[in-house]
């Protein structure tokens, strides 16, 4: 009778709501968890794929579908067009600040496909003209790999102003944006070159680094499931008895 009236008091059944929500919320950061493991996976597998692809050859606009092919190996030639670059803000090279300077390449058909060249120092570098410094005119052959753009920052980032029709430095690679900046068409892609350790001068070409692990994903899906567990099944095993004490004495 001590443990049917411990169950139906104001107390227990508070203690037993509280103890199912938390439970629950411990279940759904583990499915969360097993999401973002699946979206590891897929990107690892759709990395290992693609970049072993044969080297895009770009000098017109491809009839593929470019946005599926991220990270494949591509090979562009075009001229830059050095009137129409912008930068990305806040990079940082050898813990120095600078910007990431992206330059249109005019493919033979007149399309454009922006290339990342590189990381140049923030000093002196404030204004477009300045950024002339660094032209390289005439038809060139870029090699690196193909990458797509962002539209929303990450979490901690600072989005474009939306007001603005026409922006010189980013925070993002929004190619949409960018291209409704251009009197030319923009490819949904841009081309991440290749490093380059010999290059002795600014813009230093950027590739990331790719990780192809499972991070601490399943770690953590078993870490929020095992407090579920504790907290559901262990409950019951650890409020009763000390009741039960507590209503004897």
């Amino acid at each position: 009778m001590t443990i049917l009236r411990l169950m139906v008091s104001r107390k227990w059944i508070i203690t037993t709501v509280l103890v199912i929500i938390g439970s629950l919320i411990c279940v759904r950061l583990g499915i969360w968890q097993l999401d973002r493991l699946a979206q590891r996976r897929a990107f690892n597998s759709h990395y290992l794929e693609v970049s072993t692809l044969p080297v895009l050859i770009i000098t017109s606009a491809p009839a593929d579908d470019l946005t599926e092919m991220e990270y494949r190996p591509v090979l562009a030639t075009g001229v830059y067009d050095f009137g129409h670059q912008v930068v990305l803000r806040n990079q940082v090279y050898q813990k120095q600040l600078g910007y990431h300077l992206l330059t249109p390449l005019i493919l033979s058909d007149g399309t454009g496909i922006l290339v990342e060249r590189g990381w140049i120092p923030a000093d002196g570098n404030e204004q477009p003209v300045n950024w002339r410094i660094y032209d390289q005119p005439g038809t060139v052959t870029i090699k690196g790999i193909l990458r797509l753009g962002q539209t929303e920052p990450e979490i901690g980032s600072v989005s474009d102003d939306p007001t603005l029709t026409h922006l010189d430095v980013w925070s993002l690679v929004n190619l949409t944006r960018i291209g409704q900046q251009l009197p030319y068409k923009l490819l949904p892609v841009f081309v991440q070159p290749n490093p380059d350790p010999s290059l002795t001068k600014p813009p230093y070409p950027y590739q990331p680094e790719i990780a192809l692990d499972e991070g601490p994903h399943f770690g953590y899906v078993l870490t929020w499931f095992s407090f579920a567990a504790l907290l559901f099944f262990g409950y019951p095993f650890f409020y009763l008895p000390r009741q039960i004490k507590s209503e004897e004495k």
